[in-house]
């Protein structure tokens, strides 16, 4: 390789041929989120291990974030995008409240972050958001996103980092998908709680992001109560 000439002769000559460079803004910080919803209730849950690439960062961060008496919002991934998404949904709930004298309902709010998201979608937020909540009947609702704000409504949902792995388990114990001989019956809150801690443990063996604990909110008429569960730590 040629070398320049002058002050600058100890430095490579790159001008003979074309040299990629890499940048990368976003930084996956891992986690997973599971919601549950039911006739009178929906349950969130995500778990609280922090980490980047195989270090962890803390195993106590909760990822669950309570927008209003009805309504919870779980996000994942990269954590400073995380931050700032839900700080601006917490301004904006704020800037509501004051204008209406009212609280956004919970489509409402899943509406607005939809938009919040869709307006950086040539920057996007590296995040896996799930809105847990109920409705203005009092029924229980999901919803989840795609990085540019598309979402979609549903009884279950799972994000994430172990997305892939949370989501089927749900599909077979909730959706009872391609399942003969059963018939769909209401989820009740018990079952739903269990069911959420049993895909968490089976999710903290096969993938290294999510482990340490689950912090789980249980959202009703009454408001919403918080729970916790151990995970493995290794």
């Amino acid at each position: 390789m040629a070398m320049t000439e002058g002050a600058n002769r100890y430095l490579p000559d790159y001008s003979s041929h074309p040299v990629q460079h890499h940048f990368s803004p976003y930084s996956d910080n891992g986690g997973s989120i599971v919601s549950i919803a039911g006739d009178d209730f929906v349950v969130i849950g995500s778990d609280t291990r922090l980490s980047s690439g195989f270090s962890i960062h803390t195993r106590e961060q909760s990822k669950l974030f309570q927008v209003s008496n009805s309504t919870v919002l779980g996000s994942t991934g990269c954590w400073c995008d995380t931050l700032t998404l839900t700080r601006l949904v917490e301004a904006r709930m704020k800037m509501y409240e004051h204008s209406h004298n009212k609280v956004m309902s919970t489509p409402a709010i899943a509406q607005m972050l939809s938009t919040m998201m869709y307006y950086k979608r040539f920057f996007p937020y590296y995040v896996s958001n799930v809105l847990a909540g109920l409705d203005t009947e009092g029924k229980g609702c999901v919803f989840s996103y795609d990085p540019i704000g598309h979402f979609s409504r549903s009884d279950y949902r799972a994000g994430g980092s172990a997305g892939a792995l949370l989501q089927p388990l749900l599909d077979n114990q909730i959706g009872l998908k391609n399942q003969e001989g059963v018939t769909a019956a209401p989820i009740p809150l018990k079952r739903a709680v269990a069911i959420l801690k049993d895909v968490f443990i089976s999710a903290a063996e096969r993938d290294i992001y999510t482990g340490d604990g689950i912090e789980i909110k249980i959202i009703t008429k009454d408001g919403v109560r918080t729970e916790s569960f151990g995970l493995r730590k290794d």
